[in-house]
């Protein structure tokens, strides 16, 4: 008895595209950051 993959549906494609959306705001506030001269912690 093999059990078929479940197929991708709407709610997968919106989890993709709520991902893409965190990364792109992630990366415009890093870039909106460094205009004002904030940096990474570089560490503990």
């Amino acid at each position: 008895m093999a059990k078929e993959k479940p197929k991708a549906d709407v709610y997968v494609a919106l989890l993709f595209v709520a991902v893409g959306a965190l990364l792109t705001g992630i990366t415009f506030l890093a870039v909106e950051l460094s205009r004002y001269g904030w940096e990474l912690p570089a560490g503990s």
